[in-house]
């Protein structure tokens, strides 16, 4: 009989993938999941150190968002949004307004396609304000927002660019504050402050053709965990008031709770003029992907003339299962103070790992929030194919990227699966070491 490993090599196009390296290394074919725990076809359990890539908040099949989703389904299952409304999607739209400060929240289903929203909105919102210039955009140094074609105009990648070059504008660049680059004896602070003057300068000599700048605010996942102090943030919204150029950041990864507080910008006091979120969005349930403005862009856009109007749409915008998921997410943030039970988490898992941050092999270490990293010396291309493995062999999903062991586990860890990630972590680099 044909296992289901089998079916999807041979039906099903996998992500982030080399499908040809899948007839050495096999997938993990799973069944179902409950709490932190995936539970493959043969019933061997996994702790999904990385919330099954960032997404799932507060574990798998969570009852309340269950239920909430299952009532929605009998009622409504999607309209389309153009010409027509539904409960759900003007809830979420208020409450993601009084949680972000932004209003008039725009939908896709994805990060990426929030990336395109977001680039497109600043560029044709200075176009319509008379401006048709301002149309390029400044990313940050491996800074990581997507791979359709718009996103990867500010994506600084090369294994997801370099294909596709033909195809993308690429945008401009300027240094990553990522903190382990700060030079011998500064701080992380001064080190954002120098970097921030770098975008200064450039934003001095070409803010005439810039629309936005676009950041993920504190951490820079994709880019091995790359994390910056606070200050950079602050820099850059004055900089972008100073030179009339939107802010955008990209909370797709980072937002709701995972750096420690709601949204990661709002540790630097500061509001950005477009806002970028989705997968924790729903608590890792179904795709949904929202943009939040202020009402200056906003206010760009209403007009009688239909071409001055923002004409993007997918079939799905604004789904009304999704748009219900995502507000049960909201509802289980309510019933309790999560941030403060991740503080207690947070300590509990920082004090277990101390053991891999001590590793000789390991050259840095560093935590936000739900979110920690370590650093491996190794040249070794195949490192995070090996640890993959042998973190799979003891019951763990990790996924390290590049030579960067990471975990960004759902917020409902227990006192077991807290020790059970730590120690298997650990084990999983002794066997790759």
């Amino acid at each position: 009989m044909t296992t289901l490993i089998e079916r999807s090599r041979r039906a099903v196009w996998h992500p982030c993938s080399q499908m040809k390296q899948l007839e050495t290394r096999p997938l993990l074919g799973i069944a179902r999941a409950e709490g932190p725990w995936l539970i493959d076809t043969g019933g061997k359990r996994y702790l999904d150190g990385i919330s099954s890539w960032w997404v799932n908040l507060f574990g798998h099949n969570h009852p309340h968002i269950v239920a909430a989703m299952t009532e929605q389904l009998g009622r409504l299952s999607h309209v389309m949004l153009a010409g027509c409304t539904h409960e759900p999607v003007v809830d979420l739209s208020e409450r993601l307004g009084e949680l972000t400060g932004l209003g008039h929240a725009f939908y896709a289903s994805d990060g990426a396609s929030a990336t395109e929203i977001a680039l497109k909105m600043s560029a044709h919102s200075w176009r319509n304000r008379g401006r048709p210039g301002k149309h390029r955009f400044i990313g940050l140094e491996h800074g990581y927002h997507g791979e359709t074609v718009g996103a990867l105009s500010v994506t600084d990648i090369p294994i997801f660019r370099e294909a596709y070059g033909p195809l993308v504008r690429v945008s401009a660049t300027v240094p990553s504050p990522d903190a382990r680059g700060a030079a011998p004896g500064e701080s992380a602070a001064d080190h954002a402050r120098r970097c921030a003057a770098v975008l200064g300068t450039y934003l001095e000599q070409h803010h005439a053709d810039v629309a936005a700048f676009i950041v993920e605010p504190l951490v820079q996942c994709a880019a091995g965990m790359a994390m910056h102090d606070a200050e950079y943030l602050r820099q850059v919204r004055a900089l972008c008031d100073r030179y009339e150029v939107h802010l955008v950041v990209d909370e797709i990864a980072v937002g709701f709770g995972r750096t420690g507080t709601m949204f990661a910008h709002q540790q630097a006091g500061i509001r950005p003029d477009l806002i970028c979120l989705s997968k924790g969005l729903t608590g890792g349930t179904l795709a949904l992907s929202a943009v939040l403005c202020t009402d200056a862009i906003y206010d760009a856009f209403y007009d009688d003339r239909t071409a001055r109007g923002f004409l993007h749409s997918h079939s799905y915008t604004g789904n009304p299962l999704a748009c219900r998921a995502a507000l049960a997410t909201l509802e289980v943030f309510g019933q309790r103070d999560w941030l403060a039970h991740n503080r207690t988490t947070a300590a509990r898992l920082s004090a277990l790992s101390e053991p891999i941050a001590q590793h000789p092999l390991v050259t840095a270490s560093r935590q936000l929030g739900m979110i920690w990293a370590f650093d491996v010396a190794t040249d070794d291309p195949t490192f995070a194919q090996r640890y993959h493995a042998a973190a799979l062999e003891r019951g763990l999903m990790l996924r390290p990227i590049g030579s960067t062991l990471y975990f960004m586990p759902p917020y409902v860890l227990d006192d077991e699966a807290t020790a059970w990630l730590a120690s298997n972590a650990l084990a999983a680099l002794e066997a790759t070491a």
